[in-house]
């Protein structure tokens, strides 16, 4: 299976960080972001990963190269300086995407997510990945109830869940007469219209890398457990997925 890995945003928020590196090329630990994720796709059996580039898009090809290092095929999805949003990023980049479905994720989190677990269960066209709400995102994005992603009802706030930025989509879902700029939250929405949005609940470790502090923070953790983390991984990792 493919993998789209989103990475081009600016990254203003971890300013002065990113003013000349992108954010999925920080360092964290003992590589950069985006080359954790590459690791843990490859070990998932991924062969394949379009990264799609906006700002500093050299920068990608100069650290990544064509992904032998990581044991993947890496292509880029050029953008330029205006960039095309999440959704209209996928769009543009379907003609480098071989499978379908086709993974996605966020250029910016760290987890320890088993994504050869991620799978499109009966009819769904899409299954997001939903974690615990973080502190800085307390209301949460959807609901799930029964492996069925819904929008949040206001007076059920206990039901809600953050997605995580990992997916499996199928390239029905995105129509080319959207626009050249879109959201993929448009795309959840119409696919939850029609009830063909899965999820799976996710109590592993992940993290949304969105400011300077909780990249200290993950930083600071993979020091102190790189030698212990990978064991426990393998042992307890699935056993952290909800699928109900």
């Amino acid at each position: 299976m493919d993998a789209m890995v989103l990475s081009a945003g600016a990254g203003k928020r971890m300013r002065p960080l990113t003013e000349n590196t992108p954010k999925p090329l920080l360092q964290v630990g003992d590589k950069r972001l985006i080359e954790h994720l590459l690791d843990s796709l490859s070990r998932s059996g991924v062969l394949n990963v379009v990264i799609n580039t906006s700002y500093r898009a050299e920068s990608f090809i100069q650290a990544l190269g064509d992904g032998e290092s990581y044991g993947l095929k890496i292509k880029y999805s050029h953008e330029g300086d205006e960039r095309l949003d999440t959704g209209g990023g996928i769009l543009n980049a379907l003609p480098l995407i071989e499978s379908d479905p086709f993974l996605v994720v966020n250029g910016d989190i760290w987890t320890d997510f088993p994504f050869e677990a991620l799978e499109l269960p009966g009819s769904a066209t899409g299954c997001l990945v939903l974690v615990d709400n973080p502190v800085h995102n307390n209301q949460g994005d959807f609901a799930l109830v029964d492996g069925e992603v819904q929008m949040l009802d206001s007076s059920d706030s206990a039901m809600s869940l953050t997605y995580s930025g990992m997916s499996i989509l199928r390239k029905s879902l995105f129509n080319p007469k959207r626009g050249e700029a879109f959201p993929l939250r448009d795309v959840f929405v119409d696919c939850i219209e029609r009830k063909e949005l899965a999820g799976l609940h996710y109590r592993g470790d992940w993290m949304d890398i969105g400011t300077p502090g909780r990249l200290q923070q993950l930083d600071s953790l993979l020091r102190d457990t790189r030698k212990q983390k990978p064991e426990r991984f393998i042992s307890t990792v699935n056993e952290d997925i909800d699928r109900s």
